[in-house]
């Protein structure tokens, strides 16, 4: 049975022709909305987007950081520990054993410092040496051999067997110091450069701080052998084991690694050119090398390097003596090396991290070297209060690795050519560990408990390293603005050419 309206319904007449044309004009929108719809859901579905270029580096990036940034790290911790040691073998009985007391402290100097002969003098030949060489084995190839001159400072017997050693390990850090900042150019680029650095430098201050766990461990072995030659061997023999483990682990250069497929070469390679021009295959060009030598600031990055490195060798050898000035037990001064170091190691981090977000490198550079100088001008002037000269010690630390840090990420992207950064950065490192010989001579045991002529030197330095850190960037900002206004604002991320001039590229602009 059918209701009254069903009834009507179908007696009624049918709807006019323009009724039923809006009719089908409504179902063939819908019908075209829903296949429109369907379209877009099925492509979403069945073909998705590839992953936008952005991600793709993303991916690659943090593909890079696990391969290299780990092992790099370490590698740096152990050379840090390899060469600082002796701050801690001095305490240990070392000058007893092999340097007849050494009542002046003159002898105990010498050791340290003659390490920082054979580095100087190789540095620059040795980098520009590993870039004929295949990356990973001429960086692993140092490793063992400055690990092998670690533990063998535990045989020697007298002076000369100790300034033997020293000077082999100068030698084979020589290879490493100066070429991991070149090679890490290779992959990383000037806005990731200045925090990848601060992890690798980042991990000498945790050296400082790790140094001194190691040190007070051993002091409470009493093993059979000295604590001092224990001491070499425990920090010598991982070096050796990683260096091996660098060869295998370590990237070659973007165009050979295996470690890339296609797609990631393609991006690491256009990362390698933005802002330069990178070279192909190992080539060392010969202008390049006399363009770095007639670089004026070249040599001013050697006298920021200078007083930074003057207060690096200082404190990194004598930072345990200075502690035990404020009244506290060897094994104790032990201790209070970690906090200082810890601190400096977060320090650093924090102050790359702003130049690289804000690409600036010398505002930083000369803040960290006036904190430095303000805590040696705390140390020279309040001789009766504990607290501040350790609080004075924390300035210092985290002044001077921050200035280091900065300074190696500053210049490995500001001069424009392979061959001139492999060049010009042994150069101004060359220059500055001039400054570590004058730290480790300007402390002997006769001036303590105050080491006013050593705290007064370096006290001078920081602030002079300020003073070139402010000439730099304001040099680098007036050029960059000369050739901007000469030659227009180059477009971001674009290649340069600089395979003739180098930095001198019209194209070509400074982080400054």
């Amino acid at each position: 049975m059918t209701s009254p309206s069903l009834r009507a319904f179908a007696a009624s007449p049918l709807p006019p022709v323009h009724d039923a044309a809006c009719i089908m004009s409504v179902e063939k929108h819908t019908s075209s909305f829903d296949e429109k719809a369907l379209t877009s859901v099925d492509r979403d579905v069945v073909q998705p987007e590839p992953p936008s270029l952005a991600v793709e580096e993303r991916r690659l990036v943090r593909k890079l950081d696990i391969r290299i940034m780990p092992i790099a790290c370490i590698m740096y911790l152990f050379a840090f520990l390899d060469r600082s040691n002796l701050g801690n073998a001095r305490l240990q009985g070392l000058p007893q054993d092999t340097l007849h007391g050494d009542p002046t402290g003159v002898l105990f100097d010498w050791v340290n410092s003659v390490f920082f002969f054979s580095y100087i003098i190789c540095q620059v030949p040795a980098t520009l040496l590993s870039k004929l060489c295949a990356p990973r084995i001429w960086l692993g190839c140092a490793t063992v051999g400055w690990g092998l001159c670690s533990v063998l400072m535990s045989t020697a017997f007298n002076f000369p067997g100790l300034i033997v050693a020293r000077i082999g390990l100068g030698v084979f850090e020589a290879g490493f110091g100066p070429g991991i900042p070149l090679y890490m150019s290779f992959f990383y680029t000037k806005e990731e450069m200045g925090m990848r650095m601060a992890y690798w430098f980042g991990f000498a201050a945790v050296a400082g701080a790790f140094g001194g766990l190691i040190a007070f461990g051993i002091q409470h072995v009493h093993a059979a052998v000295a604590d001092w030659k224990l001491l070499f061997i425990v920090e010598g023999i991982p070096t050796v084991l990683l260096g091996l483990l660098a060869m295998y682990v370590l990237p070659n250069r973007p165009e050979e690694t295996s470690m890339f497929n296609e797609k990631e070469r393609e991006i690491a390679l256009e990362r390698m050119n933005r802002g330069i021009k990178a070279d192909v295959g190992r080539t060392v060009t010969k202008a390049h090398i006399y363009a770095a030598f007639k670089d004026w600031r070249i040599y001013a990055a050697g006298v920021l390097y200078f007083g930074a490195n003057c207060a690096l060798a200082s404190i990194s050898a004598f930072l345990p003596t200075i502690i035990t000035t404020f009244g506290f037990t060897n094994a104790r001064a032990q201790l209070l090396t970690v906090p200082p170091y810890a601190v400096a190691a977060v320090y650093l981090c924090l102050t790359s991290y702003a130049s690289d977000r804000l690409q600036s490198r010398g505002i930083f550079v000369a803040a960290a070297s006036a904190l430095a100088g303000i805590g040696y001008v705390l140390l020279l002037s309040v001789a009766d209060n504990n607290h501040v000269r350790y609080f004075a010690t924390f300035c210092i630390t985290s002044g001077t690795y921050t200035t280091i840090g900065v300074i190696i990420a500053w210049f490995a992207h500001n001069l424009g050519s392979e061959t001139k950064k492999a060049t010009g950065i042994p150069m101004y490192m060359a220059i500055g560990q001039c400054g570590s010989v004058l730290g480790s001579h300007i402390y002997p045991k006769t001036d303590g408990p105050r080491y006013t002529r050593g705290f007064a030197v370096t006290c001078a330095l920081q602030f002079v390293a300020a003073i070139a850190a402010v000439i730099l960037t304001i040099s680098y900002r007036i050029e960059n603005k000369r050739r901007n206004d000469k030659y227009g604002k180059p477009v971001r991320d674009a290649p340069v050419d600089t395979s003739e001039l180098a930095d001198k590229a019209p194209m070509f602009r400074y982080t400054p």
